[in-house]
């Protein structure tokens, strides 16, 4: 099977029960059906959104404790750890919860494009046309 983007880090099918995050943390998040909460990646300095990502409790605590930004990947059903594969890493400089506890803000230090396609953001090119309120 090729390897994608980034680097595979656990196939483990316990990944969701086992994990290192502090109790005072987990217990404030909210989680979906799956287990996960949004984590939407911003640029530090300049307050950029990068993407959206999804982090199980144990990507959460790899996350805050590694000063790399760790996402769950519904797809692949395994960790994976932004650009140890293509170079483009975020390093994290704050995480904070939304106040449902459903929602994190990852805010970070970009190094080289956030998304899969090569872009700065997931969101570039992409605007929908919205009409603007008067």
């Amino acid at each position: 099977m090729p390897q994608n983007q980034e680097t595979r880090m656990s196939t483990a099918t316990d990944e969701f029960t086992t994990h290192n995050l502090d109790p005072r943390i987990a217990e404030q998040l909210s989680h979906n059906e799956a287990g996960l909460v949004a984590a939407i990646i911003q640029q530090y300095d300049t307050k950029e959104v990068l993407m959206l990502g999804w982090m199980n409790d144990e990507a959460l605590h790899r996350t805050l404790t590694e000063g790399r930004v760790t996402f769950w990947s519904r797809s692949r059903q395994e960790y994976w750890r932004k650009g140890d594969t293509s170079g483009h890493y975020q390093s994290v400089h704050s995480v904070s919860l939304d106040c449902d506890g459903d929602a994190l803000l990852v805010q970070v230090d970009q190094h080289g494009a956030a998304c899969h396609t090569g872009s700065r953001t997931c969101f570039d090119d992409r605007d929908l046309h919205a009409e603007q309120a008067v």
